[in-house]
């Protein structure tokens, strides 16, 4: 069985506003809550109120950044989210980038896997209610225990977010599984393997349109801002996309960031973008589902649709 999810919060409505849209994911027959975290909402409050107005939704964090919260802060906000929804909450952590931790949060985005395995291996622990008292490779924790102890029941699953085979092993071995981005569904059939079985959670950008040309046009300007982030750069290399990126990217390197976006190819917004009518984007979400991905997390795009029909039009039937 796979479980259906959306990105929240919706943009355009303040998140005190939001409990008539979390009722309705419920009602349209979504299973889940997926939040995230780089330069809107954090990723725990959304969730937090979900909890309450739609006690019925499984949530999720799909990131926290492993650098922007101390080892015992990171503990204590899991623990606090896990114990407002016990049985019901999924952890996902990773490395996030270096624009988020650098430019954003001034923390050195230095040896992310290590971050990320250490993070996990801490909270593995701290949220048992055991003290830690561990010098990990990347930080170094004194005496932290949890003042409050979660029930077995409560303790959540950590994800970890993963582009390439190393991340996707951890997220496999150490793990409860992965969460992924910016793939087709073709390329679902290349990550899947290394996570060894576990969840996978897909955020999979969707525009229920059939306006082509302006989901292309505004979606470039999407792709171009992530796909030149390094880490998201060497996983499109990876993926087999190099040569179909390689006058973007150095479009990009040279500061030409108009020329960039144009070189963008169709078929690569078509393969990292969904779009077409309501019933067209559903069989490409069920292509994700049957490649490997167990929880999807939608992420509608606002090109040039109303978020919240956008909505209403992807849910499951």
């Amino acid at each position: 069985m796979h479980r259906y999810g959306m990105t929240v919060p919706l943009d355009g409505i303040p998140l005190g506003e939001q409990r008539e849209f979390f009722e309705e994911l419920v009602d349209l027959g979504y299973t889940d809550a997926w939040s995230s975290e780089a330069n809107g909402s954090d990723a725990f409050t959304p969730l937090a109120l979900a909890s309450v107005w739609a006690p019925s939704l499984r949530l999720g964090c799909a990131i926290v950044p492993a650098y922007t919260r101390g080892p015992g802060l990171m503990a204590m906000s899991v623990a606090s989210m896990a114990e407002a929804a016990p049985g019901r909450f999924a952890f996902g952590i990773g490395t996030s980038s270096d624009v988020i931790v650098e430019r954003w949060n001034s923390t050195p985005f230095d040896e992310p896997y290590k971050k990320t395995r250490d993070m996990v291996r801490f909270l593995k622990t701290a949220l048992t209610g055991d003290k830690v008292d561990h010098e990990y490779d990347t930080f170094k924790v004194k005496g932290f225990r949890l003042g409050r102890k979660l029930a077995p029941e409560a303790v959540p699953p950590i994800l970890v977010a993963a582009l390439r085979p190393g991340m996707l092993k951890l997220a496999g071995l150490e793990g409860d599984g992965a969460i992924i981005n910016w793939l087709s569904a073709e390329d679902v059939k290349t990550v899947a393997p290394y996570v060894g079985g576990k969840e996978i959670v897909a955020r999979i950008f969707v525009c229920p349109s059939e306006d082509a040309d302006t989901v292309r046009n505004f979606g470039r300007f999407a792709i171009a801002a992530y796909l030149n982030v390094p880490v998201y750069a060497a996983f499109h290399e990876w993926l087999g996309r190099g040569d179909a990126l390689k006058a973007m990217w150095e479009a990009w390197k040279a500061g030409d960031r108009k020329a960039a976006t144009a070189a963008i190819p169709d078929q690569v917004v078509d393969d990292l973008i969904i779009h077409g009518s309501p019933e067209a984007c559903r069989e490409q979400i069920q292509r994700y589902i049957d490649n490997g991905v167990t929880t999807v997390a939608l992420a509608p795009m606002p090109f040039g649709v109303d978020l919240r029909q956008a909505v209403r039009d992807l849910a499951p039937q």
